[in-house]
């Protein structure tokens, strides 16, 4: 099947639903299921982001731009994971009791609007490693048409581009509760200060990094193809002085560069 046949087998699924909602980050896996959500149903597709610490502002903002460019009705939700004992611990069981949360918030709106699907994008890649957070959406019974109709991240950026989606290139996103090691306790501080120091990455135009938050060090990684100009004397001592400025006491950047969700 092409990316055309693809997309049509799965609208014709989600017409089949009265009203969906859609959890959605502006990431482009959320923002594919959204706007197959809104092909097939239009209006009656919803798209609900959590807002809580574990999501950069600049996130929310972006989530707010491509619901826009897409057309779908887009709503917030606000809850704080850092409620749950059981979350800011930190084991690696951390996604399960996140994800639980949000989806039980979620479960509220939809129930208020009438929807009979909560869905996600949860593509056919995201099941290779541990990750308890699909078992949470398992255990809620949430429709995730990517995972189930076999669309990997490669294919979901196709998608995306034959949508014409502009976040089809957007960089993989995580929680920011995923620069802490697991077994060291998350905290609005530590959350504010890992937000902070990635906005500084941003702000010199860097494309795909993370600040990982080892009890006040600051560990930088940036994609292999960046780590020489993290270097450059022209903008590494601004960088260090800023990530400091945010509430780090030390700043180290790892040789190795960035590494995927997942791997602390």
């Amino acid at each position: 099947m092409n990316v055309a046949q693809q997309i049509e087998t799965i609208t014709a699924e989600m017409r089949a639903h009265e009203r969906i909602i859609v959890a959605f980050s502006g990431g482009v896996d959320s923002a594919v299921v959204a706007a197959l959500a809104f092909r097939a149903l239009g209006t009656n597709a919803r798209a609900v982001t959590a807002v809580s610490a574990t999501l950069a502002g600049r996130e929310l903002d972006e989530a707010v731009t491509i619901a826009g460019e897409i057309g779908i009705p887009h709503e917030t939700m606000r809850f704080s994971e850092l409620d749950n004992p059981k979350f800011t611990e930190n084991t690696s069981s951390r996604c399960f009791f996140c994800q639980s949360m949000r989806f039980d918030h979620l479960r509220v709106i939809a129930d208020r609007l009438g929807a009979d699907v909560l869905a996600s994008g949860t593509n056919a890649d995201d099941i290779g490693d541990d990750r308890p957070g699909l078992a949470a959406m398992e255990a809620r019974g949430i429709y995730q048409p990517l995972l189930k109709h076999n669309v990997s991240k490669a294919g979901v950026r196709e998608f995306a581009q034959f949508l014409g989606l502009s976040v089809w290139d957007k960089p993989a996103a995580a929680c920011l509760s995923s620069r802490i090691p697991h077994g060291q306790e998350v905290t609005y501080d530590r959350l504010k200060r890992i937000e902070l120091a990635e906005e500084v990455l941003h702000g010199y135009g860097f494309r795909h990094f993370r600040v990982r938050d080892h009890e006040g060090l600051a560990r930088i990684e940036v994609a292999v193809e960046e780590l020489e100009r993290i270097f450059d004397p022209a903008i590494l001592p601004a960088i260090t002085r800023e990530i400091r400025s945010a509430g780090f006491r030390r700043v180290a950047i790892d040789l190795c560069g960035y590494r995927a969700a997942g791997r602390q």
